[in-house]
C-alpha cells in the first residue's frame, strides 16, 4: 500500500494514569533505552505507518523527540479529563481524510511493528479489525472510515468498545504477546520490562 492508502495510528497518550501509584507519569517510565511512550512511538514508526499522537503538555517534550510537531497533538488538562473517548475524537479529526484508524494506547511499548502492518493491511473492506493472540483480543484496534461519524460521537472512558459491539469485526490472530500487555501498574511494568528483556524482546 502507498502511504496515502494506510490508515493512521492514533496513539493516546493523553491518561491520567491513575492507577500507577509514582513517583512520575507510567509514560515516563524507563523502558529499554527509553521510556516506555518512546518505545512505543519507536514501534509505531518501524512500521512505517502514519501516526499522530494525542497527548498533553507533560508529555510534549518526549513525543518530539521522535515525531514532527504536527504529528503530536496536544489537549487541555480539562480535555483530557473528559476520558479516553475525548482523545479518540481527537486524533481521528486531526486525520479525518484518513482511509482509516488504528488505536493505540500508548502504554503498550511491547506492541510488534508487523502486528500494526498486520491490523492495517486487514482493514480494507471492513468496519472493524481486531489481534487476537492465542485466542485474546487485543490493541491496536482497526476502524474503517466509515465509522468516522461513530468514532466523533464516542464520549467518556469507555473508548470505542460499543462499536465493537455494534459493527462486525475480522480477528487476525498474529504472534504478538504485546497486544494484550499495558502498563497500569508498577507490577505491569517490572513484568513487561521482564518480557522485553526474554525471548520476545523487542527489536
Amino acid at each position: 500500500m502507498s502511504l496515502s492508502s494506510n490508515p493512521v495510528v492514533v496513539v493516546l497518550a493523553a491518561g491520567r494514569g491513575v492507577r500507577f501509584a509514582g513517583p512520575g507519569h507510567k509514560l515516563a517510565q524507563p523502558f529499554l533505552a527509553g521510556s516506555v511512550l518512546g518505545t512505543t512511538l519507536g514501534q509505531v514508526l518501524k512500521s512505517g505507518l502514519p501516526m499522530v499522537v494525542v497527548t498533553t503538555e507533560a508529555h510534549v517534550q518526549e513525543a518530539t523527540k521522535l515525531l514532527p510537531h504536527r504529528d503530536v497533538l496536544v489537549l487541555t488538562a480539562a480535555q483530557a479529563q473528559r476520558g479516553m473517548a475525548r482523545s479518540i475524537v481527537a486524533g481521528v479529526s486531526a486525520r479525518a481524510d484518513a482511509p482509516g484508524w488504528l488505536i493505540l494506547p500508548a502504554d503498550m511499548p511491547l506492541i510488534q511493528p508487523q502486528t500494526l502492518q498486520a491490523v492495517a493491511a486487514a482493514l480494507p473492506g471492513q468496519a472493524c479489525v481486531v489481534p487476537t493472540h492465542g485466542g485474546r483480543r487485543g490493541h491496536p484496534v482497526g476502524f474503517s472510515a466509515e465509522l468516522f461519524s461513530d468514532l466523533q460521537a464516542l464520549d467518556g472512558d469507555e473508548g470505542a468498545r460499543r462499536l465493537l459491539l455494534r459493527y462486525p469485526s475480522r480477528t487476525v490472530e498474529v504472534q504478538d504477546p504485546g497486544i494484550l500487555i499495558d502498563i497500569d501498574t508498577h507490577n505491569d511494568l517490572q513484568a513487561a520490562r521482564s518480557h522485553a528483556g526474554g525471548d520476545d524482546a523487542v527489536a
